[in-house]
């Protein structure tokens, strides 16, 4: 008998009385993975967070299941629906408009009140914004030893973008967030005039799809380009390097050596430099060279 090619698909069990929370493209229907369609297939139902959008997407792949609306106005009622689906031993299946479920969409909230029902949730990845852009981001990501900050979507009040603008201005990590076409002339000033004019940017506009554009540039050099821009249409990924260390930093060091002076009667260099990376968002370079000068003290 001849056995399919796809026969890979069933190394993983699909439990029943269990929510699948499956990745869908984020714009290229091309990204679609086997294994999303054989879970979409094989579920007695799916909640979308918009049934309309994602009716074309299921249409597409010959994908005929009963679907629930669930967004973030419903999101609490319309996870009990679910749960008493689950709990009558069906499979259910969640996608969002895009990308993967619970990556700043609704999703988060359905997740867990599916876990304090005691129930099963089974992730089913595939296409990401936040992922698609680091793989592209090269320098960008590279000061921070491929660490980043996920910061959602850019908020709209003042109060808040002050906040998160000192949060991406200090942190040694890469941050990464979402802005639409409406407001990204603004926020790509502020970040202009809140950044060292030589930190890096990579600028994703409509990623996977037709008009994709990843614009690498330094923050000084983001109005220039703001004016010459061919269009600041679509969704856009940003991500901004992390701060660089500043071997003059005094200050800094001498507190970080604090830190590190408390710990080492106690630690080694290495278990030090651990503690220093991880609480204090240090490389792991520096964190150990912060060690080793205390050691040496």
């Amino acid at each position: 008998m001849e056995t399919s090619s796809f026969d890979f698909l069933k190394q993983q069990d699909l439990p029943a009385g269990a929510l699948y929370m499956v990745a869908t493209p984020i714009g290229n229907l091309g990204d679609i993975t086997l294994r999303a369609l054989h879970v979409l297939n094989a579920v007695d139902g799916i909640a979308c967070e918009d049934t309309r959008h994602s009716a074309a997407l299921l249409q597409q792949f010959g994908i005929h299941k009963k679907c629930m609306a669930l967004h973030e106005h419903n999101e609490i009622s319309g996870a009990q629906t679910i749960i008493q689906h689950l709990s009558n031993n069906e499979r259910w299946a969640y996608i969002s408009d895009a990308g993967t479920p619970g990556v700043s969409d609704p999703g988060a909230k359905l997740v867990n009140e599916v876990q304090k029902a005691g129930l099963r949730v089974v992730p089913i990845p595939g296409a990401s914004a936040v992922s698609s852009a680091i793989s592209a981001a090269g320098s960008v990501m590279h000061n921070s030893e491929g660490r980043f900050q996920f910061l959602g979507f850019w908020p709209n009040k003042s109060k808040d973008r002050d906040v998160i603008m000192q949060d991406i201005s200090s942190s040694k990590k890469a941050s990464i967030f979402f802005e639409s076409p409406h407001h990204i002339k603004e926020t790509l000033a502020l970040l202009a005039n809140n950044l060292e004019p030589d930190r890096q940017l990579l600028v994703c506009r409509e990623l996977t799809k037709k008009f994709e554009q990843l614009v690498s540039l330094q923050a000084q050099n983001i109005v220039s380009w703001l004016e010459v821009a061919e269009s600041l249409k679509g969704e856009f990924v940003i991500v901004v390097a992390g701060r660089s260390s500043n071997v003059d930093e005094a200050p800094e060091h001498s507190s970080l050596l604090v830190w590190a002076n408390a710990l080492s009667p106690y630690l080694g260099s290495k278990e030090i430099a651990a503690v220093l990376s991880q609480t204090l968002g240090l490389t792991k370079k520096e964190a150990y060279q912060i060690a080793l000068d205390a050691k040496n003290e």
